[in-house]
């Protein structure tokens, strides 16, 4: 022991006093003013944080014990013999962030950490369920027995998928704006129910050139023989099947007609999607007269609730999409004239020039025509509706 002593005497004494001085102020300091630091940081902290270090500061004096930073190399590492004992994390830091935990600390002073600040929203915010379907529908003219189970079910699951694909609804009803009022005209001169032209929503989706698998074509999907029976002719260049007019002529003329045979507009429309005589067959087999008691194809069986929930929907967009009459597409303006081509074939650019129009524009107003020509002979065709001054210009050029 005495051995010890002495050695260390003579290392205290080979320094010079001023040195001795400085280590014992600098230890005075630090007692006077120390910064924990907590034995291990979380994956997002920072030890070197001004921030972090100044809410550590506040800690409470009961917390771990801490030992000033030594000022030399690392210190050796412990044995494998010698256990490693680490110091538990103080209350709040297994993030790596610190708060307050005095007991007498107050959840309203300034040095509490808000970790995430509530945000206000502007308007009320919908989910689905904040939507209900009427207790009472009519279709075309027809009560839909919503007290049975199974039919309210079925119209409730197309009611929520159309609100489910809020993007593709607000679409379909901004198109309704375009495609509704030559149809409406259509329906209410032959006389059949405007409900009627929510089909075009579940058929088309208002698309005048679509083509399904089944090789069905146009807004109303004829197939080519069915729409042969009613005047749409169809070859390689054209194709009555896109006229929204012409096929909503003949989607009039098989309606009444199924309407006749079937006896009310919920199996008209069925047999409107699978064929009057397949439907028939089921209601014989099946032994019963009422299409909501009807078995068949899952895609018939969805059908007539999808086209019920369509109407629901689309004809509220206010209520249900958020949407104005002012926000739905406004009806093109258009008017029809005759082209007479007497060369072989004329291209749609030149002949869209000719009347103020691109090839594109005259593609979508004539989405019967299946090529970029019009062969020779004479066609009628639709452009923009234009004044009186270009118009009477160009029909005053027209041989």
């Amino acid at each position: 022991m005495r051995r010890q002593l002495a050695s260390s005497g003579s290392v205290l004494s080979g320094r010079p006093l001023l040195s001795v001085l400085l280590a014992a102020g600098a230890l005075i300091v630090f007692a006077a003013n120390p910064s924990p630091v907590s034995a291990q940081q979380g994956p997002g902290s920072s030890a070197s944080d001004p921030s972090i270090q100044k809410e550590a500061s506040t800690q409470a004096s009961d917390a771990a014990p801490t030992v000033p930073p030594e000022t030399g190399p690392p210190s050796t590492p412990p044995s494998p013999s010698e256990p490693t004992v680490e110091k538990p994390l103080a209350s709040g830091q297994e993030n790596g962030l610190v708060t307050p935990d005095e007991p007498d600390a107050s959840p309203d002073t300034d040095d509490q950490l808000v970790i995430l600040p509530e945000i206000e929203r502007q308007g009320p915010r919908h989910f689905l369920s904040s939507f209900k379907l009427p207790d009472k529908l009519v279709f075309a003219g027809q009560p839909v027995p919503l007290d049975n189970w199974q039919v309210r079910e079925r119209i409730e699951y197309e009611f929520y998928q159309f609100l489910a694909e809020e993007g593709e609804s607000i679409i379909l009803a901004k198109r309704t704006g375009r495609c509704f009022p030559p149809v409406e005209k259509q329906l209410a001169e032959a006389g059949l129910p405007d409900d009627l032209k929510y089909m075009l929503l579940v058929e088309s989706k208002c698309v005048a050139a679509a083509y399904s698998r089944a090789k069905a074509s146009g807004p109303w999907q004829f197939i080519r023989s069915t729409g042969k029976r009613y005047k749409l002719h169809s070859d390689h260049w054209r194709d009555d099947r896109r006229s929204l007019e012409m096929s909503t002529e003949a989607a009039i003329k098989y309606l009444r007609q199924l309407k006749e045979e079937m006896g009310d507009w919920f199996l008209a429309i069925a047999a409107y999607n699978a064929g009057e005589i397949r439907i028939k067959k089921l209601l014989k087999q099946q032994k019963v007269s009422d299409y909501w008691k009807l078995h068949t194809v899952r895609e018939t069986m969805r059908y007539v609730p999808r086209i019920i929930a369509a109407k629901e929907i689309y004809s509220q967009p206010e209520k249900y999409l958020g949407l104005t009459s002012k926000d739905l597409y406004a009806p093109l303006e258009t008017e029809t004239v005759t082209v007479n081509v007497k060369e072989p074939q004329r291209h749609l650019a030149a002949i869209a020039e000719e009347f103020g129009s691109y090839f594109l524009e005259l593609k979508l107003l004539n989405p019967e025509l299946r090529k970029e020509y019009l062969p020779k002979g004479t066609h009628q065709i639709k452009v923009p509706k234009q004044g009186c001054p270009f118009r009477c210009f160009k029909q005053d050029k027209a041989p």
